[in-house]
């Protein structure tokens, strides 16, 4: 069963986050390289909501700025008094929405779409809960509150650890916080819980014990609804991640000789008999194509690595990156908004920005392009089987035409024709006996002091 009624979705992101000591709000640290609420809102995105709420305290502007394009709406919460309290913030927001309600948290980060919509047709099957609620097992249950629940997922209690007794601790159903509720009844239950308790707030769940209707329980795999409070916890989180993308990975086709050393991104796409070496990074905004090689130490951001390309050891790709097929980028070279053609070849310790280089073209040991002047940025263009010397420095904006060489240690500033040598230095100039008479005379005069 599908739900085909009109959705809205509250996110929860007032919360201090003291423990992540940052000046950062705690839901925009990243995880694989995205910060957790945009993660939240690509999976809600998949449901197309006709609203999206984020309930937002202490560094709200912060926030305001990341969802900005997103079409999701800022609530504000100045105090700071409970879930339920929170979520009664969003009334105006979805004041006329007709349909079933979301409320997910935005140090939660990766609850999956699919999981979001079988909260929702559980919502709808012909029992129509008051609520449902998203539970979970974790390998430890420590202090998390507890559900109680029949064969048939309907709840018969919910209770916080702290309040539960033996038998109840003794049940591994978790309650992750997350729920499903429809919008003629969330704000109506809202207004009947109450805040005798120890902190005195008004908590979430409290909706699913009042009396009446009976509320439903769906269970998530643990790691979807793993929540991030402190560094630690965001690391705990990566690494989880990670895990599951290199599984994804090596599932499709891709051979990782150290997986535990690479680390992906949230966006990073591989092709097919790919080759990842240990100790490579990929940043956001990577594509690699089928049959390229990825060599150890190598860290690669907005780029892309054509079919058959090779990159690395230790090489550096930053965005605007484009390696053609079965083009080189060799040890310690650094490429930034630079395009290599078909076969070209970059193979050591160099710096190549602003650039077009031309299929079959061959760049020396230790050659740069002088993109900038300390002012604008330049462009050096290198053509189709053109040949750079070692420790070459090009000038931009400079042309090199195709097939021309260029003389090892050359300093280029004007455009080379195709097919020319270039050659920019001095004549070299010997002078026989000069380094034994002058060494001869420093050390007679080292010998008078």
């Amino acid at each position: 069963m599908t739900a085909t009624r009109p959705v809205a979705v509250i996110i929860l992101a007032a919360g201090q986050g003291t423990r992540m000591k940052s000046a950062r709000h705690k839901v925009l640290h990243p995880v694989a390289g995205r910060p957790m609420l945009l993660h939240l809102l690509a999976s809600v995105s998949e449901l197309k909501p006709e609203r999206q709420v984020v309930v937002a305290g202490a560094g709200r502007e912060q926030v305001e700025a990341a969802v900005a394009g997103t079409g999701a709406v800022i609530a504000v919460q100045d105090k700071q008094l409970g879930t339920g309290h929170a979520v009664a913030q969003a009334h105006d927001a979805l004041a006329g929405f007709a349909g079933d309600i979301l409320i997910l948290y935005g140090d939660v980060p990766l609850v999956r779409a699919e999981t979001m919509r079988a909260m929702l047709d559980r919502l709808n099957q012909g029992d129509e809960p008051r609520a449902v609620v998203l539970g979970f097992r974790p390998a430890d249950a420590a202090a998390y509150g507890r559900i109680i629940a029949d064969g048939q997922g309907v709840i018969e209690k919910m209770v916080e650890y702290k309040d539960a007794d033996a038998a109840e601790r003794a049940v591994t159903l978790c309650n992750s916080g997350l729920m499903a509720v429809r919008s003629t009844d969330l704000f109506v239950l809202l207004d009947k819980i109450g805040n005798d308790n120890a902190a005195g707030e008004y908590y979430l769940p409290d909706i699913v014990m009042l009396p009446g209707a009976q509320s439903a329980v769906i269970e998530a795999e643990a790691w979807e609804v793993a929540g991030v409070n402190s560094r630690a916890e965001m690391a705990s989180v990566e690494a989880d991640w990670q895990d599951r993308r290199r599984a994804e990975a090596m599932r499709d086709g891709v051979t990782l000789v150290a997986p535990d050393t690479v680390f992906f991104a949230y966006d990073t796409v591989l092709g097919r008999d790919v080759l990842i070496e240990p100790n490579v990074v990929f940043g956001p905004g990577v594509t690699v194509a089928d049959n390229a090689t990825i060599r150890a130490f190598s860290h690669l951001e907005g780029a892309d690595v054509g079919v058959g390309a090779e990159v690395g050891p230790y090489a550096r790709l930053r965005p605007g990156a484009k390696v053609g097929p079965k083009a080189k980028v060799g040890n310690f070279v650094e490429i930034k908004k630079a395009e290599l053609g078909e076969g070209a070849k970059v193979n050591h310790l160099s710096y190549i920005g602003d650039a077009i280089i031309g299929a079959g073209a061959n760049v020396g040991a230790g050659t740069i392009t002088c993109n900038y002047d300390g002012f604008f940025k330049y462009r050096t263009e290198i053509g189709a089987g053109a040949f750079i010397g070692s420790n070459s420095a090009l000038v931009a904006p400079v042309k090199i035409g195709d097939g021309a060489i260029v003389g090892a240690g050359s300093v280029v500033t004007k455009d080379v024709e195709a097919d020319a040598l270039c050659l920019v230095r001095p004549a070299q100039n010997a002078k026989p006996g000069w380094a034994s008479r002058f060494r001869a005379k420093m050390q007679a005069r080292k010998a008078a002091k």
